[in-house]
């Protein structure tokens, strides 16, 4: 009898150690995503664009597949090559967050231009419009494109996640980054979800609520709903611009040029002592807008680049992989 009640015992203290891990595990895990927000806004910011224009029962089947396609880049492709580099290669990390930084920020910079009236955008070629574009092979090519740009998004995401983690063993980190990554794809999907099918709730409430309120309701989401994804789009492009300005200019002190951060610091806190009520949002908006301005420079930049040499270039590698 003593032999099973100190078995039972060491059974509930393991059971305590794998609670307490557990624990640790997804507080860890939530500190470390807060780190990527800006990547996170930007990725549920820019995934309802991939499903505009669908009949609104194949809307959640795409964000479906989406989901899992980003799970498969993070799970899959993402983690093993960020706990790897983390580990061995630490000296890759820096380099590689900047060129993802610099993607964001080209993708910023090309909403902004297309806004503005300046150029066609990387999606209007010669060309396009012999394409074959019914609703199946649509599909499938927004699809694949929405998860290629997750991809870009997740390693920025996974990335500075794991570099928010602090140092501790192999399978903490890979259990941390994993929890990172289940919990940011539902809270973005689950979101992109909720906003694409809000306005048809807004017409079935409109259509078929029983009260007037119901039904004033569901037109008032109706109405706001235009206006919201606008508002969406324009803080995802901010998001982008800001993120991607910081990835590099953070980039550049890793490799060894602290002076931009460092006057970029010294501005924000400059600023923010003029507000004394608010000195760390006012800080903190000034970085992030300094950033952001440079992001969009950046971007800028690197819009003739990307639209006449690399995205040629990926079109017709992507091209021949789609006929073989």
């Amino acid at each position: 009898m003593s032999g099973l009640l100190a078995l039972l015992d060491d059974v509930a203290g393991i059971a305590k150690v794998a609670a307490a891990s557990v624990d640790d595990v997804i507080g860890q895990a939530a500190k470390a995503g807060s780190k990527a927000a800006g990547a996170v806004i930007d990725d549920a910011a820019v995934t309802p664009k991939y499903v505009a224009g669908f009949s609104a029962d194949r809307e959640l089947p795409i964000i479906w597949r989406i989901t899992k396609g980003s799970l498969k880049n993070k799970l899959v492709f993402l983690l093993p090559i960020g706990l790897l580099l983390a580990n061995f290669a630490p000296w890759a990390i820096p380099p590689l967050l900047m060129l993802g930084g610099a993607y964001l920020c080209f993708e910023g910079a090309e909403k902004v231009a297309h806004a503005l009236g300046w150029g066609h955008g990387h999606e209007d070629y010669d060309g396009k419009d012999k394409e074959v574009e019914d609703p199946a092979h649509l599909e499938e090519q927004k699809a694949r494109g929405a998860i290629k740009t997750d991809f870009i998004l997740s390693a920025e995401i996974m990335t500075i996640s794991l570099a928010a983690i602090p140092e501790s063993n192999f399978w903490m980190e890979a259990a941390t980054l994993a929890a990172v990554a289940v919990m940011i794809t539902v809270a973005v999907y689950g979101s992109v979800a909720l906003i694409v099918k809000a306005d048809d709730v807004g017409l079935a409430l409109a259509d078929r609520g029983r009260l007037g309120l119901t039904r004033a309701l569901g037109r008032g989401i109706v109405k706001v709903m235009p206006g919201f994804m606008k508002l969406l789009t324009i803080v995802g492009t901010a998001a982008m611009l800001w993120v991607g300005g910081s990835i590099i200019v953070h980039g550049l002190a890793e490799l060894g040029w602290h002076t931009p951060e460092e006057a970029i610091y010294a501005l924000g806190k400059s600023v923010g002592a003029l507000f004394e009520g608010a000195a760390g949002f006012a800080s903190w908006l000034t970085k992030a807008a300094v950033d952001g301005v440079l992001g969009l420079a950046i971007g800028f930049a690197l819009i003739p680049v990307g639209e006449k040499m690399i995205t040629p270039v990926w079109r017709a590698v992507s091209s021949n992989v789609s006929r073989t």
